[in-house]
Protein backbone atom coordinates (compact mmCIF):
# COMPACT_ATOMS: atom_id res chain seq x y z
CA UNK A 1 0.00 0.00 0.00
CA UNK A 2 1.31 3.72 -0.86
CA UNK A 3 1.77 6.15 1.32
CA UNK A 4 -0.82 8.70 0.25
CA UNK A 5 -3.41 5.46 0.11
CA UNK A 6 -2.53 4.87 4.16
CA UNK A 7 -3.19 7.92 4.70
CA UNK A 8 -6.50 8.01 2.35
CA UNK A 9 -7.59 5.07 4.36
CA UNK A 10 -6.70 7.31 7.90
CA UNK A 11 -8.60 10.29 6.75
CA UNK A 12 -11.67 8.17 5.37
CA UNK A 13 -12.13 5.96 8.85
CA UNK A 14 -11.22 8.43 11.44
CA UNK A 15 -12.05 12.38 9.70
CA UNK A 16 -15.87 11.97 11.02
CA UNK A 17 -14.50 11.41 14.82
CA UNK A 18 -11.96 13.53 15.24
CA UNK A 19 -14.45 16.75 13.64
CA UNK A 20 -16.84 15.45 16.43
CA UNK A 21 -13.71 15.61 18.66
CA UNK A 22 -13.09 19.14 17.61
CA UNK A 23 -16.35 20.35 17.96
CA UNK A 24 -16.39 18.98 21.32
CA UNK A 25 -13.05 21.02 21.89
CA UNK A 26 -14.23 24.78 20.37
CA UNK A 27 -18.35 24.23 20.09
CA UNK A 28 -18.86 25.40 16.95
CA UNK A 29 -18.82 22.95 13.79
CA UNK A 30 -17.36 25.57 11.07
CA UNK A 31 -13.98 25.94 13.60
CA UNK A 32 -14.43 22.10 13.90
CA UNK A 33 -13.71 22.37 10.12
CA UNK A 34 -11.24 24.28 10.21
CA UNK A 35 -9.93 21.96 12.83
CA UNK A 36 -9.76 18.79 11.73
CA UNK A 37 -8.57 20.17 8.06
CA UNK A 38 -5.72 22.10 10.26
CA UNK A 39 -5.02 18.34 11.74
CA UNK A 40 -4.82 16.26 8.65
CA UNK A 41 -3.00 18.99 6.76
CA UNK A 42 -0.04 18.67 9.26
CA UNK A 43 -0.27 15.18 9.73
CA UNK A 44 -0.09 14.54 6.07
CA UNK A 45 3.01 16.65 6.02
CA UNK A 46 4.79 14.60 8.92
CA UNK A 47 3.34 10.83 7.42
CA UNK A 48 6.66 9.82 5.88
CA UNK A 49 8.65 10.97 8.78
CA UNK A 50 6.34 8.77 10.93
CA UNK A 51 8.18 5.87 12.19
CA UNK A 52 5.08 3.83 13.44
CA UNK A 53 1.99 4.44 11.31
CA UNK A 54 -0.20 2.70 14.42
CA UNK A 55 0.70 5.77 16.68
CA UNK A 56 -0.97 8.61 13.53
CA UNK A 57 -4.13 8.36 15.42
CA UNK A 58 -2.74 9.56 19.03
CA UNK A 59 -0.50 11.72 16.95
CA UNK A 60 -3.64 13.37 15.13
CA UNK A 61 -5.14 13.51 18.83
CA UNK A 62 -2.17 15.89 20.02
CA UNK A 63 -2.58 18.09 16.73
CA UNK A 64 -6.40 18.93 17.45
CA UNK A 65 -6.14 19.78 20.88
CA UNK A 66 -3.19 21.85 20.43
CA UNK A 67 -4.56 23.68 17.35
CA UNK A 68 -7.09 24.47 19.24
CA UNK A 69 -5.35 25.66 22.11
CA UNK A 70 -3.08 28.41 19.79
CA UNK A 71 -6.50 29.53 17.98
CA UNK A 72 -7.43 31.15 20.85
CA UNK A 73 -4.11 32.96 20.58
CA UNK A 74 -5.12 34.51 17.61
CA UNK A 75 -6.75 37.40 18.15
CA UNK A 76 -9.24 37.77 15.63
CA UNK A 77 -10.60 34.32 17.33
CA UNK A 78 -11.66 36.16 20.33
CA UNK A 79 -14.80 36.81 22.06
CA UNK A 80 -16.29 40.02 21.22
CA UNK A 81 -18.53 41.96 24.06
CA UNK A 82 -21.90 42.60 22.83
CA UNK A 83 -24.52 44.57 24.78
CA UNK A 84 -27.11 41.51 25.29
CA UNK A 85 -26.67 38.32 26.48
CA UNK A 86 -27.74 35.02 23.76
CA UNK A 87 -30.96 33.55 25.26
CA UNK A 88 -29.08 30.07 27.03
CA UNK A 89 -31.20 26.74 26.40
CA UNK A 90 -33.21 25.68 29.26
CA UNK A 91 -34.40 21.95 29.90
CA UNK A 92 -37.16 23.30 31.20
CA UNK A 93 -38.76 24.16 27.40
CA UNK A 94 -37.86 20.37 26.26
CA UNK A 95 -33.93 21.21 25.57
CA UNK A 96 -32.49 18.06 24.87
CA UNK A 97 -29.84 17.43 27.79
CA UNK A 98 -27.00 17.34 25.04
CA UNK A 99 -27.71 20.56 23.80
CA UNK A 100 -27.61 22.09 27.91
CA UNK A 101 -23.90 19.82 28.35
CA UNK A 102 -22.29 21.40 24.99
CA UNK A 103 -23.77 24.65 26.44
CA UNK A 104 -21.90 23.98 29.65
CA UNK A 105 -18.86 22.05 28.10
CA UNK A 106 -18.12 25.49 26.47
CA UNK A 107 -17.92 27.31 29.81
CA UNK A 108 -15.26 25.28 30.67
CA UNK A 109 -11.79 26.82 30.21
CA UNK A 110 -9.75 25.47 27.11
CA UNK A 111 -7.29 23.75 28.61
CA UNK A 112 -9.59 22.28 31.19
CA UNK A 113 -11.98 21.29 28.16
CA UNK A 114 -9.32 19.62 26.21
CA UNK A 115 -8.68 17.46 28.81
CA UNK A 116 -12.16 16.60 29.23
CA UNK A 117 -12.62 15.85 25.77
CA UNK A 118 -9.89 13.82 25.77
CA UNK A 119 -10.19 11.81 28.84
CA UNK A 120 -14.16 11.06 28.80
CA UNK A 121 -14.98 11.41 25.05
CA UNK A 122 -11.99 9.77 23.30
CA UNK A 123 -11.32 7.73 26.33
CA UNK A 124 -7.16 8.14 26.14
CA UNK A 125 -5.53 7.64 29.64
CA UNK A 126 -3.89 10.15 31.77
CA UNK A 127 -0.49 9.29 29.61
CA UNK A 128 -2.07 9.79 26.55
CA UNK A 129 -3.62 13.16 27.50
CA UNK A 130 -0.36 14.39 28.47
CA UNK A 131 1.58 13.30 25.67
CA UNK A 132 -1.08 14.99 23.40
CA UNK A 133 -1.17 18.24 25.28
CA UNK A 134 2.25 17.72 25.91
CA UNK A 135 2.03 18.83 29.44
CA UNK A 136 3.05 16.30 32.85
CA UNK A 137 0.71 13.81 34.08
CA UNK A 138 0.10 15.77 37.25
CA UNK A 139 -1.48 19.20 35.18
CA UNK A 140 -3.57 16.64 33.35
CA UNK A 141 -4.99 15.27 36.70
CA UNK A 142 -5.17 19.04 37.87
CA UNK A 143 -7.27 20.14 34.67
CA UNK A 144 -9.46 17.20 34.50
CA UNK A 145 -10.42 18.05 38.29
CA UNK A 146 -10.62 21.58 37.56
CA UNK A 147 -12.41 20.96 34.41
CA UNK A 148 -15.23 18.32 36.15
CA UNK A 149 -15.69 21.33 38.87
CA UNK A 150 -16.40 23.60 36.65
CA UNK A 151 -18.91 21.89 34.24
CA UNK A 152 -20.72 21.03 37.15
CA UNK A 153 -21.01 24.50 37.98
CA UNK A 154 -21.53 25.33 34.85
CA UNK A 155 -24.60 22.60 34.64
CA UNK A 156 -25.92 24.32 37.79
CA UNK A 157 -27.85 21.67 38.98
CA UNK A 158 -29.28 21.56 35.38
CA UNK A 159 -28.33 17.67 35.30
CA UNK A 160 -28.57 16.38 38.51
CA UNK A 161 -27.20 12.55 37.52
CA UNK A 162 -23.96 14.71 36.40
CA UNK A 163 -23.72 17.01 39.24
CA UNK A 164 -24.03 14.62 41.81
CA UNK A 165 -21.82 12.31 40.22
CA UNK A 166 -18.98 12.96 42.39
CA UNK A 167 -20.45 12.91 45.52
CA UNK A 168 -22.12 9.50 45.21
CA UNK A 169 -18.41 8.48 44.72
Amino acid sequence: MTVDAEFAELFATRAAAVRRTAFLLCGDWAQAEDLTQTAFAKLYAAWPRLRDPGAAEAYLRRIVARAHVDESRRPWRRERPTAELPDAPSPGDGTDERVVLLAALAAVPRRQRACLVLRYFEDCSVTDTAAALRCSEGTVKSNTARGLDALRAALGGVLPDLTTARDSA
